[in-house]
């Protein structure tokens, strides 16, 4: 089962906050996860992106894919330098 690292809805109705994840594909949005690896708020000015980058580093090195969102967030907060898969 591919493992990816993806976002995870917290907070309440209206007031979303997230949670990035490493977590098998297959799993439920909010469901199970191997680790949490960083959060993200978008409702702040301007928003906060928040990663452990060493585990961040080494969930990326161990081949784990992440979705689109979580790609977008890492190029602009990060600066991981992480490039598209395919």
């Amino acid at each position: 089962m591919p493992v990816r690292i993806r976002l995870a809805r917290r907070g309440s109705k209206k007031r979303p906050y997230y949670s990035i994840v490493v977590a098998h594909s297959e799993a439920p949005r909010d469901g199970r996860f191997i680790e949490r690896v960083g959060s993200y708020n978008p409702l702040t000015q301007p928003e906060t992106v928040t990663f452990n980058a060493e585990r961040l580093q080494y969930w990326l090195a161990q081949g784990v894919e992440p979705t689109r969102t979580v790609m977008s967030l890492i190029r602009k907060h990060a600066g991981l330098g992480v490039s598209k898969a395919s």
